[in-house]
């Protein structure tokens, strides 16, 4: 039912949980692939060099510690492990990946790390649940 699950993480307590739901879905399903995207904000142009190559080394070294972090909570499951990291919107990121790699559920942390303009224009949980190309499931 569920061979190809998404995982969005971002560092926080809420996406904890979900790494440990997403690696007990995909043992419970005998999933074929676990893909883990972490998505970060784009970076302001108006930056401009050598600050923006300091921030762009910083997120980047940020994001691949997420993601071994989210590798090494989901241990071992009966499927291949797929990692991304990608600069833009997040859950315009996680849907676009989600369309491009067909994948059959996404799961979330119902709160992540998000700045205070989430409380004004919505969640990233809730953008993602609004237009996914599957079924989500958030986690507390």
């Amino acid at each position: 039912m569920f061979g190809k699950i998404l995982l969005a993480v971002d560092g926080s307590e809420h996406a904890l949980h979900a790494t440990r739901k997403a690696a007990d879905l995909a043992r419970c399903m005998k999933a074929t692939e676990l893909r883990i995207v972490v998505a970060y904000d784009p970076i302001p142009l108006y930056l401009g060099e050598p600050n923006m190559q300091v921030v762009i080394t910083n997120r980047k070294g940020e994001a691949e510690e997420i993601l071994n972090y989210a590798v090494e909570e989901v241990g071992e499951v009966p499927c291949e492990i797929h990692t991304e990291i990608i600069e833009g919107d997040p859950a315009s990121a996680i849907i676009e990946v989600a369309k491009v790699r067909e994948s059959d559920v996404i799961v979330i942390g119902s709160r992540g790390l998000g700045r205070l303009a989430g409380l004004l224009l919505g969640s990233t949980s809730q953008k993602v649940v609004s237009h996914a190309p599957c079924p989500v499931l958030i986690v507390r």
